[in-house]
């Protein structure tokens, strides 16, 4: 499960380990003055005070968070935040049960300053020391659309006890002596009972066999699972977002292109695959664009012969995942989704 709240646009698609970071890092190096405009500095970098300012003020939102206190976050979040709080809102709401009675460790923070005299229309912050090959064990890097200048700090907490893991990440602006809430994003540290760890194993695993369709999906999750945001990214991103690349399939919907998949003589147009966790078992979720599912019955047997279509295509499906949802999609919106067992699957 994830939600979030934020005002700040975010820049998040994958992107090669490497690519544009060195020459960021030369610029910062070299013309120092001009680059000045975005400047991190990492727990190790910054002052006692700060540092112990950031994990206070993650630690008091949290415990406002926990206790459903949405009153509470909204008068200690920035004025922007504060007039748009539904958002943050629908997270708590969202995550309660894995907030109610859990404990929750800070990890060391970051700070990011923007300057200047208006919006950044892409601020990219390097944090931590970068090896000649780009990020190291301790870097991270963040990457945000349309910054107003500020300080801002990212506290990231891992948060136990509740009813699932959970990893929290609150932004934090500066206003005066105080750090109010700027962003508030929750996102599950499992998918099906399982951590990053596992389906990063788990594909490396498929790929061995050159099952790459699996791989993929079984990366993207991983990777889904390992970055706390998705405006940051870290040496274990790109990690896999490399091995995301490397296993990319043609025949799959992925950024932003559809894929034709023929079931029964009927032409499905795909526009999204991803795995899913339902309970303890992982399964495949596929959407499809539909004209009309207000007959529930007949949508229901076109999913079902498009979930077995596409095991029929891809038969290396039936080990990976205990089942397949198949989604029809309306322009407006509207959606009929059902769900086939991979046993029932002929």
């Amino acid at each position: 499960m994830s939600a979030e709240g934020f005002l700040l646009r975010t820049a998040s698609e994958p992107r090669p380990r490497n690519a544009g970071r060195r020459r960021r890092w030369l610029c910062l190096l070299l013309l120092g003055g001009l680059c000045q405009a975005q400047v991190c500095h990492s727990a190790a970098d910054m002052d006692a005070a700060t540092r112990s300012a950031l994990e206070a003020a993650a630690r008091r939102y949290f415990d406002l968070a926990a206790r459903a206190d949405a009153a509470g976050l909204k008068q200690n979040s920035i004025p922007s935040v504060a007039a748009n709080f539904a958002g943050i809102d629908g997270a708590i709401k969202e995550n309660q049960a894995a907030l109610t009675g859990a404990q929750a460790t800070v990890r060391p923070p970051f700070l990011l300053i923007a300057d200047g005299p208006d919006a950044l229309p892409r601020a990219e912050f390097l944090c931590g020391v970068f090896g000649k090959s780009g990020q190291t064990k301790d870097s991270a890097v963040f990457v945000l659309n349309n910054l107003p200048p500020a300080k801002y700090g990212v506290t990231i907490l891992d948060v136990n006890g509740g009813q699932s893991a959970l990893t929290l990440t609150l932004v934090l602006q500066q206003m005066g002596n105080e750090w109010r809430l700027a962003g508030f994003y929750a996102r599950s540290a499992q998918a099906a009972g399982h951590d990053a760890a596992w389906f990063t194993q788990h594909a490396g695993d498929f790929k061995a066999k050159s099952e790459n369709h699996n791989a993929w999906l079984y990366y993207r999750e991983a990777v889904f699972l390992s970055a706390p945001v998705d405006f940051m990214s870290t040496l274990a991103t790109d990690k896999l977002y490399d091995e995301i690349q490397a296993t990319e399939p043609s025949d799959l919907p992925a950024g932003g292109k559809n894929v034709d998949l023929n079931a029964g003589g009927k032409v499905y147009r795909l526009t999204e695959i991803f795995l899913l966790g339902v309970g303890n078992d992982v399964d495949l979720e596929v959407s499809y664009q539909a004209a009309d599912v207000s007959n529930s019955t007949r949508t229901f047997q076109e999913n079902t012969a498009l979930s077995q279509a596409l095991i029929a295509k891809f038969p290396e499906f039936r080990e990976a995942f205990a089942g397949v949802v198949a989604r029809a999609v309306e322009p407006s919106g509207h959606d009929f989704s059902s769900m086939l067992a991979m046993k029932d699957v002929k």
